[in-house]
């Protein structure tokens, strides 16, 4: 997880920074069936066995796609404001997610462009071009690759009004290609939540682990 994590670290130093505040917590309830809800709100880490999560200050909720994907809160931010709310890990095959949130100080496209630009100055990787992708009118994504190990891809889409969401994924170059598959299903449920933000005053925190 440390490489992971310094790779999106990078990524959200080299998307530009705004100020921000965030604080989560996540409640747990009912385990991997159906679509239990955790909640924003807190700012301790911690973990999740809900197929939903929601974020009610970030604005946004991951529906998993599989009960394989695990989903572990950091709660790590920047001075700046840009965020780092969850990390899902693919049981299986290794591959991770990192959902980062950022301010919209620039649009999904000028994000994606400069990541792209960042990523190509070093030393191993490669990437494609950005381009539209159907998450939704604005996302746009793009797939680099890490010497000959490593693969991944971006997506970049509006958030709330005031955000955007960035999602990068990477997995071992030798896995089928049912994990590929996994991993777009997943960059697919996460989502700007509909909607004003309101304060979970109503629901209880479950006990972190």
């Amino acid at each position: 997880m440390g490489a992971m994590r310094k790779l999106a670290w990078g990524l959200l130093v080299l998307s530009t920074a705004c100020s921000g505040s965030r604080a989560a917590v996540q409640d747990s309830r009912g385990g991997d069936v159906g679509l239990e809800q955790g909640v924003g709100g807190s700012g301790t880490a911690g973990h999740s066995t809900a197929r939903r999560y929601v974020d009610e200050d970030l604005g946004f909720e991951i529906i998993r796609p599989t009960a394989d994907w695990q989903l572990d809160e950091t709660n790590e931010r920047t001075p700046e404001g840009l965020s780092i709310p969850v990390i899902l890990r693919h049981n299986t095959s290794g591959a991770q997610v990192v959902l980062q949130v950022a301010p919209a100080v620039a649009s999904p496209t000028q994000f994606a462009e400069r990541l792209t630009e960042g990523l190509r100055q070093q030393p191993g990787f490669t990437t494609t071009d950005p381009a539209p992708i159907p998450l939704s009118e604005n996302a746009v994504g793009f797939d680099f690759q890490v010497g000959d190990s490593v693969l991944g891809r971006v997506a970049v889409r509006e958030g709330r009004p005031g955000r955007v969401l960035m999602m990068l994924a990477t997995w071992p170059a030798e896995s089928p290609d049912g994990v590929t598959q996994s991993v777009d299903a997943l960059i697919a449920g996460v989502r700007p939540l509909p909607g004003p933000e309101q304060t979970p005053a109503t629901v209880s925190q479950a006990p972190r682990r």
